[in-house]
């Protein structure tokens, strides 16, 4: 009895705020056919192709210890050639995307006789994850990541004796929370998109947005971060402490450019020193790492004087130049079905917060990075995603419940949705935006009041981006 009324209350609230799905529409899952993103932009020249080239063979060169792998680390450990270090993991549909079907971090635990237990959110058939505590053990905010694995007894690490995270006790008091990885195509494009033409897309639409609860905001150079892949409800921007200009990367808007997202990642992720992260990195709180687990000197990676070309980068610097460089991803030819799709998507709002594309300034680098229309369906703003969705977790001037909106292209061939990657179903994800407090409320709401048929239209047309 106490179980129905329970239904019947949640009925009733899903009801009230809108959000109660028609049924019928279905996700036909990731498109088939080649990989519609990974090429390089139009216009580089036989250096610049170089340089494209050099930094997509390193992100997936093989880490062991003795190249940079660990101590601790979320991944890279994969020994397939082509397959390690950032590429083991943005990987769909192609080298530079987002988390693979097959999750290689399962491999990874074990890789030359680590003895890594894997957590219970790591799975073979799940996405790649990395996971970051909410609070300290005293309450104070956490928001770090605490890297899965350690190169406890590899081949490669002998008498290093780490232990892994408590991740069960956390788990059990909700004190996790995880993020997958997010592609990087048009990560040049993005990089470009100027502040003037981000904020004036902020204002554009004022009567739209605030009519549907909208409202947004950039994050800036103010500090926060801590992971490449990405507590309180407070919202005020702190512009102090850097420059205070738009940063537009991460699941949070977290990080400045691809050179920072990489350098940072490269440090977290995998756990190589660079010339941007220079110390050997323990978890959150946790104590120094004994020196029986530190092989080289730092940095691991450093750039190569006296080399030519793309050869005198650093790794950082070579993956900086692979992501700038990749093109937008090409949607599917338009179907009579897609084209509904694209017009219900503007109708029921929301394009009010992805933005269907915004020009790039003029550049100094590149010219296919300068004056190009890129279409990546985000307003490159945080937006309060409610309750839901929220993680708790405070990065520069997004707070706990806020997010980027994420770019939508080349979504058509991705498998796993939302910041925790808790979906691999378009149409869960949909309605997940919607919860107490969320600025989505009003358009999923109007989602769920088109025809089974108009959301079949709109979810093919996200499918073919």
């Amino acid at each position: 009895m106490k179980r129905n009324i329970a239904t019947l209350v949640l009925f009733v609230l899903a009801v009230s705020l809108g959000v109660y799905a028609q049924s019928g529409a279905v996700d036909p899952g990731p498109r088939g056919g080649p990989a519609g993103a990974g090429s390089p932009v139009a216009g580089l020249s036989t250096a610049q192709l170089q340089f494209f080239t050099d930094g997509q063979t390193r992100f997936g060169e093989v880490e062991t210890v003795s190249s940079g792998l660990g101590p601790r680390f979320n991944s890279g450990a994969n020994l397939t050639p082509g397959s390690g270090a950032c590429a083991e993991c943005h990987a769909s549909p192609s080298v530079g995307g987002s988390s693979p079907t097959t999750n290689p971090q399962v491999a990874d635990a074990t890789t030359m006789n680590a003895t890594n237990t894997l957590p219970d959110f790591i799975t073979a058939n799940g996405p790649v994850r990395e996971a970051r505590f909410v609070n300290f053990p005293d309450g104070t905010p956490d928001g770090g990541v605490h890297d899965l694995f350690t190169v406890t007894n590899r081949t490669d690490a002998p008498g290093c004796t780490l232990q892994q995270p408590n991740f069960a006790a956390n788990e059990a008091t909700g004190n996790v929370i995880f993020r997958i990885p997010t592609p990087t195509y048009g990560d040049g494009l993005i990089e470009n998109i100027s502040d003037a033409t981000i904020l004036a897309n902020q204002a554009a639409n004022s009567g739209a947005k605030a009519n549907l609860g909208i409202a947004g905001h950039p994050n800036r150079t103010s500090g926060g971060g801590g992971g490449g892949t990405g507590g309180g409800v407070g919202g005020s921007v702190n512009r102090s402490g850097n420059d205070g200009t738009i940063t537009k990367f991460g699941w949070k808007a977290q990080n400045k450019s691809p050179l920072m997202f990489a350098g940072e990642a490269y440090n977290v992720e995998v756990g190589v020193t660079n010339e941007l992260f220079g110390s050997e990195r323990a978890n959150p709180g946790d104590s120094p790492l004994p020196s029986s687990c530190i092989f080289n000197p730092t940095p691991e990676d450093t750039s190569n004087p006296g080399q030519s070309g793309a050869a005198v980068n650093s790794d950082i610097v070579a993956f900086s130049f692979f992501m700038r460089f990749l093109d937008q991803p090409t949607p599917a030819p338009a179907t009579a079905s897609t084209t509904n799709g694209q017009a219900l998507f503007s109708q029921v709002g929301c394009q009010l917060c992805h933005t269907p594309s915004m020009t790039t300034a003029a550049s100094n680098e590149a010219t296919g990075l300068s004056n190009v229309q890129a279409n990546l369906f985000s307003d490159l703003l945080v937006h309060n995603m409610g309750t839901g969705l929220a993680d708790g977790v405070t990065q520069g001037g997004a707070n706990g419940q806020e997010f980027r909106t994420s770019p939508l292209w080349g979504l058509g061939q991705r498998t796993y949705f939302l910041h925790d990657g808790r979906t691999n179903n378009l149409i869960q994800a949909i309605e997940a935006h919607a919860s107490q407090g969320s600025e989505s409320n009003g358009s999923v709401a109007q989602f769920n009041r088109l025809t089974p048929s108009q959301q079949q239209d709109l979810i093919n047309f996200l499918r073919s981006l």
